[in-house]
């Protein structure tokens, strides 16, 4: 066994046991919405420890009753919303990789399935669906809603994730099989990456209201605040913002093919 095999070996340990963790803790968490609960296990099952520690300082309230006041601060919000991002989007990609390895589709064709997966599962299960049967309200509607959002924070995400899959598993095919452990390794680190790619972002979002945070089970869609701050305003973007953040999104998502492109396969 090489030093890369029993690395690895101990990676998907400690990510059984951080999963474990956190499942057993929300499930003893009423206060944390039903959507975040799936949101962190997903996260966690991709990241490992370091999802656990990311749930443990943002999302974890220190006492009960106080989930809340204890995810109201912008970046905690930002971190919610981004692992709702994660949780959906990633899936998604995952997904598509697992099916263009199966089909044995071309690096670049399989790129753009990818993509394709994620932002339609994270679009229409994630964020539209699983919101409308937490908030209720309309399918289309919330779907709507959920475009713009959506893609922004997918560029970033893929814009993160592509490289780093690429990048390593061309340089060990057997990363490319699904079958070996090297794979979900790669996977795991593209999650990470992808999801600090995505997070300044996601971070834009909440400020202005175009995305939910953290959110609580009480008061889903206020951002996880409690009673007396959930109508605070949010900064309304302009025009000219959205068009900059989308932008910024585009380059994010044209780096990492590039580099993709430079030093990967695609």
């Amino acid at each position: 066994m090489t030093a890369v095999d029993g690395a690895v070996r101990l990676s998907f340990a400690l990510t059984l046991a951080s999963l474990v963790l956190v499942v057993i803790d929300l499930a003893r968490s009423p206060s944390i919405a039903i959507v975040m609960k799936w949101g962190w296990t997903l996260v966690v099952a991709y990241t490992g420890p370091i999802g656990l520690v990311i749930y443990l300082l943002s999302c974890r309230e220190p006492l009960p009753g106080m989930h809340g006041k204890y995810v109201a601060p912008l970046w905690k919000q930002a971190v919610g919303s981004t692992i709702h991002c994660v949780a959906g989007d990633a899936t998604g990609i995952i997904a598509g990789a697992l099916l263009g390895t199966a089909l044995a589709m071309p690096a670049r064709v399989e790129a753009v399935f990818e993509y394709v997966a994620g932002f339609g599962f994270g679009l229409f299960i994630f964020q539209a669906l699983f919101m409308k049967l937490a908030m209720g309200g309309g399918y289309v509607t919330a779907v709507r809603r959920s475009v713009l959002p959506e893609w922004l924070s997918m560029n970033a995400l893929m814009g993160g994730m592509l490289p780093v899959m690429s990048i390593l598993m061309h340089r060990d095919p057997v990363a490319m099989r699904p079958a070996n452990l090297l794979f979900w390794g790669v996977m795991s680190g593209a999650v990470l990456v992808g999801a600090v790619a995505a997070y300044p972002v996601n971070v834009w979002l909440v400020a202005r209201g175009l995305k939910h945070g953290m959110g609580s089970a009480r008061i889903l869609g206020r951002g996880g605040r409690d009673e007396a701050t959930t109508h605070q305003s949010h900064q309304v973007p302009s025009r000219l913002s959205k068009a900059a953040v989308l932008a910024g999104s585009v380059i994010v998502l044209a780096v990492g093919v590039s580099l993709a492109a430079r030093f990967g396969d695609v």
